[in-house]
């Protein structure tokens, strides 16, 4: 079994913890389920915000949804003039059969502007 990694992103409409929950939990459950994953298939999880980001530890939303015994981690984005607001992004290290290529990258809604190269 190889080691891979999978990103993600999405962008939230307003910060408040809720709402990061149900967008990055959508996320999760989204590289997940496109990627054939379950979470024992994870070894662990980089998650960073933006900085306008305040209302809560994007890996909250992972513990919420179960993910209890993987390593997580919260990092903030480089404040960086015209980037993207309001951006959850997820970097996944993994334990897949699949080749680099067959790995699906998932970037949700406004996000998908992010990295058209790679989002499925």
């Amino acid at each position: 079994m190889a080691v891979r990694a999978v990103r993600g992103a999405v962008q939230l409409e307003r910060d408040e913890a809720g709402h990061m929950d149900q967008q990055v939990g959508a996320l999760l459950t989204a590289i997940l389920e496109r990627n054939g994953l379950t979470a024992d298939d994870l070894i662990s999880i980089w998650f960073t915000a933006t900085p306008d980001l305040h209302s809560d530890f994007p890996a909250a939303a992972a513990r919420k949804l179960g993910i209890v015994d993987v390593p997580l981690i919260c990092a903030q984005e480089l404040d960086i003039a015209g980037a993207m607001p309001r951006v959850v992004r997820i970097l996944a290290h993994i334990e897949s059969d699949r080749p680099r290529a067959g790995i699906n990258h998932v970037y949700l809604g406004a996000a998908a502007a992010l990295r058209k190269d790679i989002a499925q």
